[in-house]
């Protein structure tokens, strides 16, 4: 059996060129970055917002999203391009928009993010290492950011900045766990004034998620100036646009507000750019990406990070809210050895049958169902099939479905490609067809901040109780005195749980949901609420997918996937 990578280097690509004709985009209407991969320029960008901006010359939005992750894996992004894949072969236009890949998971254990099998978004070695610099760039504008704020205090720190208040990170695009905590400014006076200093991955930035929510380089300029650094010595807020630095850090961004294009193994349209993690972060591609397929597309699939509780709300919550789009329908990954998992059964006895555990396990997938459904939007199940799947266990789930009023496809894009994600094209073509989305958000713009979060946690998480920390609630406060009371709230927890604990695995409900720490991106438009242990940068694991990784004198790369 090939592995992922060996199955992408089989493949003969088309020239991107080729790729972009299929949906009206000229030659000249693209920066390329060799034959496979281009930039949109930025007047063939405004030429596709304007398009996008009338919906009736919208293509239909379908969201791809998951069950609560195990280790057993539920293909989300294999599933969105097989989809795309899938809806070409029933006959539909269609294009496909993704995040990119982080080179944490890359070299650490997740993986990338370019799908699997025979479902793969190419050339899948450059899109998961480097790709054409976004994430770089991303990287040095955060980091400008933090040696300008260190430079204005060691050259007479006009602004009073207090040093203890600054709430800026440093970032690197990889698992570092010895970055999480250190010091800054040691050395003797001429090298800074020290203090305690930390760093986030890259997709975690505020300027990740600013990337991806701007759609102008103007806005760009906008958001960036509205970063709340620091406070001073009198405790306000001291806003990045006070450095009057902004045009230095988004010159460094002009191209990466740009989606990038790129196509799958059977040639369908694939916009990737921008990659914020959803545990962490807003979790979904970047809005120029989406409309310029929105543009292009008669269908267009989207993915959102992780299961519904986290990257379908917030895609909802925050990228819809700010954008006015909305999904007509939503597909929710799940696998069989994945529920079998949240029914209590051990990664190593995943191959045997067992209907009760599946049935246990189902809640988890049942939760997801009703969280979508209380944004009004229709869902389907896809059932990323695995060889291991008994037809008895197959059976089962169909009926657990059913009974929830819900349709089931087996989707076995992995194995087939576009040919085995037919059923399930034709599946969601029939559905947005029956224009029964009626979507709107979880909560109302005007409600508090602290009554947005205990909404999520206990109408998504299904927590009892919400407990905040006092000094959470009281920056919760100081925000909404200065302005800020109708930003969007993104949560940050684990994945591996509908809660904030990783070892609740099912579904999980009446418990206490604990709110450590909050806040406050302005520039990216939301403020983050920090729940249980999480952490914005990443460790290695043991045994870390570097391990695996080579590349020979002619530059060919084994080993990744």
């Amino acid at each position: 059996m090939l592995s992922d990578i060996e199955i992408a280097q089989h493949n003969t690509m088309v020239p991107i060129t080729d790729v972009a004709a299929e949906i009206g985009i000229t030659e000249e209407e693209l920066d390329l970055y060799g034959r496979y991969k281009a930039k949109i320029t930025m007047e063939e960008l405004r030429r596709l917002q304007s398009k996008a901006s009338e919906p009736a010359a919208r293509g239909r939005l379908v969201l791809v999203t998951a069950i609560t992750p195990t280790p057993a894996g539920e293909g989300k992004s294999t599933v969105s391009i097989g989809l795309g894949d899938g809806l070409r072969k029933i006959g539909k236009k269609s294009v496909i928009a993704l995040r990119e890949p982080s080179l944490g998971p890359c070299f650490g254990v997740k993986g990338g993010a370019c799908g699997g099998g025979y479902a793969q978004i190419v050339p899948m070695e450059d899109i998961n290492l480097h790709f054409t610099g976004d994430i770089h760039a991303i990287s040095i504008a955060n980091n400008l950011i933090a040696a300008l704020i260190d430079n204005h205090i060691q050259q007479g720190n006009e602004l009073n900045i207090d040093p203890r208040t600054i709430t800026w990170k440093r970032c690197v695009d990889l698992n570092d766990r010895s970055l999480r905590n250190i010091v800054v400014g040691l050395g003797g006076k001429s090298n800074g004034v020290p203090r305690e200093d930390h760093f986030c991955i890259s997709v975690a930035s505020e300027i990740m998620a600013i990337v991806c929510l701007s759609r102008t380089i103007g806005e760009l300029k906008d958001r960036l100036s509205n970063i709340i650094i620091a406070q001073n010595y009198s405790k306000l807020p001291v806003k990045f646009g006070d450095l009057k630095c902004t045009g230095a850090v988004a010159a460094l961004l002009k191209d990466a507000v740009r989606p990038n294009l790129v196509q799958t193994l059977e040639k369908t349209p694939a916009f990737v750019h921008g990659g914020p993690f959803a545990n962490i972060a807003h979790g979904c591609n970047s809005i120029n990406a989406t409309l310029c397929a929105l543009a292009t597309g008669d269908y267009v699939v989207t993915e959102a990070g992780f299961a519904a509780d986290l990257g379908a709300e917030k895609f909802m919550d925050i990228k819809c809210r700010m954008f006015g789009i909305a999904p007509s329908a939503v597909v929710i990954v799940a696998t069989i050895r994945a529920l079998k998992m949240h029914g209590g059964v051990a990664r190593s006895d995943l191959a045997k049958p067992d209907v009760k555990a599946l049935e246990a396990g189902f809640a988890n997938l049942a939760t997801h169902i009703e969280n979508i459904r209380k944004f009004g939007v229709p869902a389907i199940v896809a059932v990323n099939k695995f060889s291991t799947d008994t037809p008895e266990e197959i059976k089962l789930l169909e009926k657990l479905c059913s009974d929830f009023h819900t349709r089931v496809v087996l989707c076995e894009g992995w194995e087939k490609g576009g040919e085995g994600a037919k059923a399930l094209a034709e599946a969601v073509d029939a559905l947005c067809s029956e224009n029964k989305a009626d979507f709107h958000e979880l909560y109302d713009s005007d409600m508090p901040l602290d009554r947005k979060i205990e909404k999520i946690a206990k109408e998504i998480y299904r927590a009892g109780e919400v407990e905040f920390d006092s000094a959470a609630l009281k920056k919760l406060k100081s925000y909404e005195e200065q302005g800020y009371g109708k930003l969007p709230v993104c949560i940050a927890k684990t994945q591996n749980s509908i809660s904030h604990d990783p070892k609740l695995i099912g579904a999980p409900k009446g418990y206490v949901f604990p709110v450590r720490d909050v806040q406050l991106y302005a520039g990216a438009g939301f403020v983050v609420a920090f729940a249980g242990d999480i952490m914005v940068m990443p460790g290695l694991p043991k045994l870390p997918a570097a391990l695996n990784i080579d590349v020979d004198d002619d530059g060919k790369i084994s080993g990744l996937f």
